[in-house]
């Protein structure tokens, strides 16, 4: 559920157009996606509280959260359900 939602805000949030639609739960993000630096790691932070009315706090965030599309989407919605 939160996968499709949340590729969709990576895609419009570092402009990856068509490449954004190949994007799998196994996509490598953080070191894969050269779009994906610090600055837009805030980006898509922020988004993301915005979209689905979470707040993440700096002490949740770390590389693993950010490793792949699918981890990214369990975060949130371990957030979502927290």
């Amino acid at each position: 559920m939160y996968l499709e939602q949340i590729k969709t805000i990576l895609t419009d949030t570092l402009s990856l157009g068509d490449a954004g639609r190949d994007l799998t739960a196994d996509s490598p993000l953080l070191g894969a996606l050269p779009e994906l630096d610090s600055m837009a790691v805030i980006s898509l932070i922020a988004a993301l509280e915005e979209h689905f009315d979470i707040a993440i706090d700096d002490d949740d965030i770390s590389a693993s959260t950010f490793s792949t599309l699918g981890s990214l989407a369990a975060f949130v919605e371990a957030k979502r359900g927290a």
